[in-house]
């Protein structure tokens, strides 16, 4: 399979984790843990019968999706739709702001 199909393939699968489950939406190592079983799934790997060494030695061969590509494109994904975006980025972006805000002195000409 070419570089741009798994691409495709990460990132809708992404996608439909965070609407199936959007609290995996503000935690990262949930959301590649839950990627991870449906990856073994698709394999045909039972997570429950596959030993920690199997899996890191998977891991390690490149036979299942890095950590940090995951995380990339659910950061992407929420990039590109505000909908796919968990609670945290709302606190984050409101806290962010009021800082700025206050920072410029907006807060005093209120």
């Amino acid at each position: 399979m070419d570089n741009k199909k798994t691409k495709m393939k990460t990132k809708e699968t992404i996608k439909k984790i965070l609407l199936q489950k959007p609290h995996l939406r503000d935690n990262d190592n949930k959301l590649i843990a839950a990627y991870w079983f449906r990856e073994l799934r698709n394999k045909g790997i039972e997570s429950e019968t596959i030993t920690a060494l199997d899996f890191l030695h998977k891991y390690a061969d490149n036979e299942l999706t890095n950590a940090e590509s995951i995380r990339r494109m659910r950061a992407k994904l929420q990039e590109e739709n505000p909908t796919l975006r968990g609670r945290a980025y709302a606190i984050r972006k409101g806290k962010i702001q009021d800082q700025w805000r206050q920072d410029l002195g907006y807060e005093n000409n209120k």
